[in-house]
């Protein structure tokens, strides 16, 4: 089995929620209301981290949502969502995972809101492995490394106090 190596503490990743927030806040300033959606799992824990942090830096109204879909087949099966399409109309989606790997999972969450009247889609994303597969990308990262295929990088938010980005 690989070693973990830790490459996120707690404090670390604070700062780039906080950071990640401010750089959303400054691109959508002009915005009443942002709809920050969250994919199902760990990406979901850094949309609610996100938007806790937005709602204290910015005047913005914000709304935060849920995906759920099947990860590694994301095409057998419809996506679930927690909100009605009444609820991001005009607005802007801020759409958050925790690590891009491929690029399929944030893919098909986009996929979602194509031909809906959406103002604007941004991404962000908390680890980005530059293995993408797929023609997204992040508008918005915490941190940018690259892996080898071979590698791995989990997010573990099982602890309030001790959370953790590792590379295994």
């Amino acid at each position: 089995m690989s070693e973990k190596v830790k490459i996120l503490d707690t404090t670390q990743i604070k700062q780039k929620l906080n950071r990640l927030a401010f750089e959303v806040y400054e691109n959508n300033f002009e915005e009443k209301e942002l709809f920050v959606v969250g994919i199902d799992g760990n990406g979901y824990k850094v949309a609610k981290q996100l938007s806790e942090k937005l709602q204290k830096i910015s005047p913005l109204k914000i709304s935060l949502g849920k995906i759920k879909l099947n990860k590694e087949k994301p095409w057998t099966e419809e996506p679930e969502i927690d909100f009605t399409e009444k609820a991001f109309v005009n607005k802007t989606v801020v759409l958050v995972d925790d690590v891009l790997n491929s690029g399929k999972t944030l893919m098909y969450a986009v996929k979602l809101f194509l031909g809906k009247p959406v103002k604007k889609i941004n991404t962000v994303i908390l680890v980005d492995r530059s293995h993408t597969r797929f023609p997204v990308k992040a508008d918005f990262i915490g941190l940018k490394l690259s892996t080898t295929l071979q590698e791995h990088i989990e997010v573990d938010f099982s602890k309030k106090e001790k959370e953790a980005v590792y590379l295994i």
